[in-house]
């Protein structure tokens, strides 16, 4: 490799046609054809194709182990002469037909006829370069990647990837016996991008590129970071994506989407991870005949999916992908995720999916190290290694990978049609010493903790889609208490729609898990959200991340025998669901899973065989409906007019009652009794209509009720408010609290 590098450099020093003597084999320059041979020529374009040497038109082509060349013009054929056993040939020819094409004779007798990569000028325009070297490229998986296109009339595949600190940059596959020497690509470098069209090249072709680092050293195969397309993993391969668009028929979905808002509307998230749903339906087709029916009936809103993009260990979920482009061959085709999508909007259901830019995995065939130097991570492992999931972090601070991140989020949202993107880990992107010891981390430009560049990359990111995309969501998972994630970058904010509420989700669950017993003394658990939902727009999560690794499911982590269990269970759905904030729900928590969650398995569907389970379900969906229908329960989510306290110290009898209300709308009553002691003529001061009035109240939902395996105690559907005041209203209700329970009512109009 050092004699190679050294030809290399001799022959590079010389450019053009000084490195050939005459239009003839015996007159090319040896250095020239040993460095084309080694592998280490990194510009092809100034030996091989059509050239005029001493007037006279040549071509040159290399073709390590072809047998006879032919260069084929509309004046007839030309055989080039091979220069000994080198693979280049070449030899005169007519001249007059730049888009001649070359007929390949192999030893096996194999006959290929295809144009000459060689012959083709730049691909990429100039203006596609500039804007991805500012970082404000917002088509940029449409420009590098691979893709089928057809130039001057001739099909074939333009490869386009960014590698600056290259010495050779190569795609190699099937069709060129993943020989690195044959198609070495022409260096931009203004932009540090590599590009050669193949002609004849067709969609499904696998590849990978071939990269000589800046030291010389050939680095293992990489797959292409903007693969539309890939192999199915344990392969590392990327494929060449089929052209597009898509059959879309959700034309009517994306219009009204982009008119609603989505702070006002009901918002109700079914979280899924494709691959364990149910066996038997873990692809994009039979996902569709089966979870788009299923969520529909259970009148959820809106289904988020764990990471789809490419990621080589199924372990992490999708968490670690390198494929940021391409959907997961495990499922399907690209084609296949369209439709899935598609069908979902036809069925009135949105589709999420998690997105992740804060870390990529350290798999060679990767991200990592791309060209040899630490290009998309940071150099510095104080930087740009995460301790705790053993991951790059990706180095925001540089426009082209600003770039590579947000055009990702843009090909989700506008070429699938996706509906909002989850943003994994923001927590570790805001903060530089996130997860370090002191001395572990480096500072900012003010030697505080705070990462600038993520900051702003996030305000970017808001901005942009929020520009091109009216109506998508991009929700943070973000469990600190920075401010302003979901405020307008103008305030200071981060710009996100919404952010998990991941306090309320500890709190809430510590508190529901403990004995009922000792739950007066932790009385202000459950209430403490209160303090600051309306900070932020929120989503109250129960995801995946509750009901793995050792922490039990949702329906174990219940105190209690089997009864209690699910009364528990249903009661904190009912606080979830009438609690200020977006919903979301992991598959599963739905109907009362009793094992952990296992990606390598399915959801144990037999529960439901079981009317306990059926009737959790049950619930679940009538939850969903109300939620759905009550402007009260979602309208002013996060708004503090739309919630109001009027028992939030009983921590004696662990009772909660608040209103929910909406302009112009009856205001609803939630009462919660979080004992197994039913309370009887439970008095709670209500508003009137109007002054004097004393209103019916109706019983919209009962947890306790037998329908959904309570005890059916509760108040025959619903109460008259007596003249007598209480909490601050003139009138007031005496109630029936049964056991663990939440009851919800609703002023009568």
């Amino acid at each position: 490799m050092r004699r190679a590098l050294a030809i290399h450099d001799r022959v590079m020093a010389s450019v053009g046609e000084s490195m050939l003597a005459g239009a003839d084999a015996a007159t090319v320059d040896r250095a020239a054809v040993d460095a084309l041979a080694a592998g280490v020529c990194a510009d092809p374009f100034a030996l091989l194709g059509p050239h005029v040497v001493n007037g006279v038109p040549v071509v040159r082509c290399f073709l390590p182990g072809a047998q006879c060349v032919e260069v084929l013009e509309d004046l007839g054929a030309s055989p080039l002469v091979p220069v000994g056993d080198s693979g280049l040939f070449t030899g005169k020819v007519h001249g007059r037909d730049r888009r001649y094409r070359l007929r390949v004779t192999w030893p096996d007798g194999t006959v290929h006829v295809a144009e000459d990569p060689y012959a083709f000028g730049p691909l990429l325009g100039d203006f596609d370069l500039h804007l991805f070297r500012e970082g404000r490229h917002r088509e940029l998986g449409a420009v590098l990647g691979a893709h089928a296109i057809c130039i001057d009339g001739v099909p074939g595949v333009r490869f386009a990837v960014w590698a600056p600190h290259a010495r050779r940059v190569s795609v190699v596959g099937d069709f060129n016996a993943w020989d690195g020497r044959r198609h070495v690509m022409r260096r931009r470098h203004e932009a540090g991008v590599w590009e050669v069209f193949v002609p004849r090249l067709a969609a499904g072709e696998q590849y990978r590129y071939e990269i000589v680092g800046a030291d010389g050293r050939l680095l293992p195969l990489k797959a292409d970071p903007y693969a539309r397309s890939s192999a199915c993993p344990p392969a590392t391969s990327s494929i060449v994506a089929a052209p597009e668009p898509f059959a879309w028929s959700d034309h009517e979905w994306m219009r009204c989407r982009a008119a609603q808002r989505a702070e006002q509307a009901p918002i109700s998230i079914y979280e899924v991870h494709a691959g364990s749903w149910r066996r038997d339906a873990a692809g994009w087709r039979a996902l569709g005949d089966a979870l788009i029916p299923y969520v529909k009936a259970l009148g959820f809103t809106h289904i988020e999916l764990l990471p789809v993009m490419e990621h080589p260990f199924g372990g992490s979920w999708g968490y670690q992908p390198l494929g940021l482009f391409a959907p997961t061959a495990r499922y399907g085709t690209p084609q296949d995720f369209a439709g899935f999508v598609d069908r979902c909007h036809r069925a009135g259901l949105g589709v999420i999916l998690d997105w992740v830019p804060a870390h990529f995995p350290t798999d060679e065939h990767g991200l990592a190290r791309f060209d040899g130097t630490a290009l998309y991570e940071h150099a510095d492992p104080r930087e740009g290694f995460h301790q705790d999931w053993k991951t790059f972090i990706y180095n925001l601070g540089r426009n082209e990978v600003r770039n590579f991140l947000i055009a990702s989020a843009l090909d989700w949202l506008e070429r699938f049609h996706i509906d909002g993107l989850r943003v994994d880990a923001v927590s570790s992107m805001l903060y530089r010493d996130y997860s370090r010891a002191p001395g572990e981390w480096v500072p900012n430009q003010d030697g505080g903790r705070e990462n600038y560049e993520a900051v702003a990359f996030l305000r970017e990111l808001n901005a942009v889609v929020r520009e091109r995309c009216p109506g998508a969501l991009v929700i943070a998972e973000e469990s600190t208490a920075w401010p302003g994630v979901s405020a307008p970058a103008g305030q200071g904010g981060l710009g996100f729609a919404f952010k998990w509420n991941m306090g309320w989700m500890h709190d809430t669950l510590r508190y529901l898990q403990r004995d009922p017993v000792h739950r007066r003394h932790h009385h202000g658990e459950l209430g403490f959200g209160l303090c600051y939902a309306f900070d932020e727009r929120f989503v109250l999560p129960i995801s995946h991340d509750e009901v793995v690794h050792g922490k039990h499911s949702l329906l174990e982590k219940m105190p209690g025998d089997d009864w209690q269990k699910f009364a528990n269970l249903r009661a904190f759905l009912g606080f979830m669901w009438t609690h200020p904030g977006k919903k979301l729900l992991f598959m599963g928590c739905e109907f009362g899973q009793r094992r952990e969650w296992n990606h390598d398995g399915e959801l144990d569907w037999h529960l439901l065989d079981d009317a306990r389970h059926a009737r959790v379900q049950r619930l679940v969906r009538d939850l969903n409906r109300l939620y759905g229908t009550t402007p009260a329960l979602h309208a002013l989510d996060a708004d503090r007019a739309g919630f109001a306290w009027i028992v939030g110290d009983d921590a004696r009898q662990s009772v909660y009652a608040f209103l929910r209300q909406a302009a112009g709308e009856p205001p609803v009553l939630v009462v919660c009794n979080f004992t197994p002691v039913p309370r009887y003529g439970y008095r709670i001061g209500v508003p009137a209509s109007a002054p004097g009035v004393c209103d019916t109240w109706e019983e919209c939902l009962n947890t306790d009720s037998v329908i959904y395996g309570g005890s059916n105690a509760g108040n025959l559907g619903g109460v008259l408010a007596d003249e007598i005041a209480s909490h601050r209203h003139p009138v007031s209700v005496a109630l029936t609290l049964p056991p663990l329970s939440v009851v919800v009512f609703r002023r009568k109009v």
